[in-house]
């Protein structure tokens, strides 16, 4: 199935054209990426993304892939990232929010940077696992409410994505790239998920039950491209001593 072409004109201005220029060629000369489900990215207006993660290049690999779907990424990323010298400026001129340990950042609060971009008819990616996953196989672990909470209050699709064979690339809390033989990249974008049964509804029980349905929606995603039933219930870190700091929590 081919793909539908450039993001939009006003998206692809500033730094982006340079960026593409340099991220789309050097990930797919690692890997082939092979991309199913693009149309149910709009093609305009704002939305939420909500993929699986496992990999550090994670959002380098679905940066293209939104590139390719016809729309520019923009993350919540660690706002350490912006201390790192040019990195900082890139990321600033890009329009990726910074996010700090605590939830907020020197740049603004996340969520309202966050708003900003759906104010301005972009999408946002946020990943709701809030951190690599900690399941021993790969699985999506228990979800974080900012995707839905977003999603909700900005009445905009939030559309799940899963993706499987980074790890491959760049395994789990790994330090270093594997280019080498060119990689296969799965990655599968769902219809948006239904969420009317939680609108005007903010409380966390109401919330987290939003966020178990979306979970569902990715892990579903992921048993296609593995061609395996994903496990009934997700892995919890909370419930297993296994917490990671210094991520945004929703």
């Amino acid at each position: 199935m081919g793909l539908p072409g450039k993001p939009p004109k006003p998206e692809r201005s500033g730094i982006y054209p340079a960026l593409a220029a340099v991220v789309v060629p050097s990930i797919e000369g690692m890997a082939r990426l092979r991309i199913t489900g693009h149309e149910h990215i709009p093609a305009t207006g704002a939305f939420v993304l909500s993929p699986n993660h496992y990999s550090e290049i994670d959002p380098l690999v679905m940066a293209v892939a939104i590139w390719r779907s016809g729309r520019v990424p923009r993350f919540m990323a660690k706002a350490s990232l912006w201390k790192v010298p040019i990195v900082g400026r890139i990321l600033t001129a890009a329009g990726q929010i910074p996010v700090e340990r605590a939830g907020r950042s020197s740049h603004g609060e996340p969520m309202a940077a966050a708003r900003q971009v759906v104010a301005d008819e972009l999408g946002v990616i946020i990943y709701p696992e809030g951190s690599l996953t900690r399941d021993p196989d790969l699985w999506p672990m228990r979800g974080k409410t900012g995707a839905v909470r977003m999603a909700l209050e900005a009445g905009v699709p939030l559309i799940p994505a899963a993706h499987w064979g980074t790890q491959h690339l760049m395994p789990r809390y790994g330090k270093g790239i594997r280019p080498f033989p060119r990689k296969t990249i799965d990655i599968r974008f769902g219809p948006p998920v239904d969420l009317s049964a939680f609108a005007g509804k903010r409380d966390q029980a109401s919330m987290a039950a939003a966020t178990d349905v979306v979970m569902a929606r990715i892990a579903g995603l992921l048993g296609e491209l593995r061609g395996e039933e994903p496990p009934a219930e997700r892995w919890d870190p909370t419930q297993r001593g296994q917490t990671e700091t210094g991520r945004f929590d929703g």
